[in-house]
């Protein structure tokens, strides 16, 4: 049993050793393992060096020029409203239709300010017919008044020629002997003495009203400039009767296109309502840059605005101005900075940028489309 035992253990050595072999044999005809070389890393720098290029020549295309994205077109753009009230009666327009300056837009109901320009005629007419009166017054006067002077004068010699006759009887009838005369002749000396100074007293009251010609006709030339303020304002009357006239008719202030139009044929407008908006064709744009974005820009740098809205259109232009302030200070709830926690934000300044060629009638550009300028600020 016990050379059993050991035959079996050489057995499993030999097996063992036979297996060992194989494995020697398999790693034998493996192919030996190689290292990395160095073709990787010269791929790496090639792209580094692509990439760097490309970097260089965009920051050289590029450098001078500064760009927003933050822009828009925009224009003029008038809302058009009548001043006075009344119905619309004529519409002579459309929506977005072109209009020149002068065109007539809107007829409102003209038959009230019609009455009132026929009424202020009629005031001045009678104004004026009372200036005439007062005129020739003031002629007649010039005559009439010196006049009652010259028989006021004439009155009161013949009233102070008939006073001395009546005080020469009045003496002689009371000089003489009382068995000379009567008592009756006595008395009608007395009366006639005492109307004759009464004759001549009235008379001389009459010299006295009489010969005040200067101040009667101051009186009459008074009345003249009264009656020329009176035709002067029913003059200022019937021009604001005819100026109200002319707003039952609403005309383009200016060329431009007629936009959001709310009224129509009929309508009830009071005065101020808007009826609708007219956008001048003469466009700009307001490009919002950042402050930091200002520094070498100046009016009269060359622009180049591409539209959001046709690709293909290149527009050129220069900068007009720029805002004196930046849009939040112009905003209606500023911000305030002196109180509380400060936290520094770039603001953005509006600039305005002319557009001096590029623009297609076929293509015209509407208010508020997003472009994007380039401003070249070396040049």
């Amino acid at each position: 049993m016990t050379d059993n035992t050991r035959d079996d253990r050489e057995q499993d050595a030999a097996e063992q050793d036979q297996d060992t072999q194989s494995t020697e044999n398999e790693n034998n005809d493996a192919p030996p393992r190689q290292r990395p070389g160095k073709k990787p890393f010269i791929i790496l720098a090639i792209i580094a060096i692509i990439i760097l290029c490309v970097a260089v020549v965009f920051w050289l295309m590029n450098r001078g020029i500064e760009s927003t994205d933050d822009a828009f077109t925009d224009g003029n753009a008038a809302t058009i409203a009548p001043k006075i009230s009344g119905y619309v009666v004529n519409l002579n327009v459309k929506d977005n239709q072109f209009v020149h300056q002068g065109d007539l837009l809107v007829v409102i109901d003209p038959r009230d300010a019609t009455a009132q320009r026929e009424q202020a005629q009629a005031q001045l007419g009678s104004a004026q017919a009372q200036l005439q009166q007062a005129q020739a017054q003031y002629q007649l006067a010039k005559v009439q008044y010196p006049a009652q002077l010259h028989q006021a004068l004439a009155d009161q010699a013949k009233a102070k020629a008939n006073l001395a006759n009546a005080q020469s009887v009045y003496q002689r009838q009371h000089g003489v002997d009382p068995r000379a005369t009567t008592q009756s002749n006595i008395d009608s000396a007395t009366s006639q003495y005492r109307a004759a100074q009464a004759d001549y007293q009235q008379a001389q009251a009459q010299v006295e009203i009489a010969s005040q010609v200067p101040l009667q006709l101051h009186q009459q030339e008074t009345a003249i400039t009264a009656r020329q303020q009176q035709v002067a304002q029913a003059e200022a009357q019937l021009a604001t009767a005819k100026l109200n006239f002319s707003y039952t008719e609403v005309r383009a202030p200016y060329d431009g296109y007629v936009t959001k139009r709310n009224v129509q044929v009929g309508s009830l407008v009071q005065a101020g309502t808007a009826l609708f908006s007219l956008v001048s064709p003469q466009i700009w744009v307001t490009a919002n840059f950042k402050e930091s974005q200002l520094e070498h820009m100046h009016p009269g740098n060359k622009v180049t605005v591409s539209v959001d809205a046709w690709p293909d259109l290149k527009l050129e232009g220069h900068v007009d101005s720029i805002q004196m302030g930046s849009g939040s200070h112009f905003s209606a709830f500023p911000a305030e900075n002196a109180t509380g926690n400060f936290v520094k934000i770039v603001q953005r300044v509006p600039v305005k940028i002319i557009i001096d060629k590029g623009l297609d009638p076929r293509h015209p550009l509407p208010l508020g489309l997003s472009v994007e300028p380039e401003v070249h600020v070396d040049e």
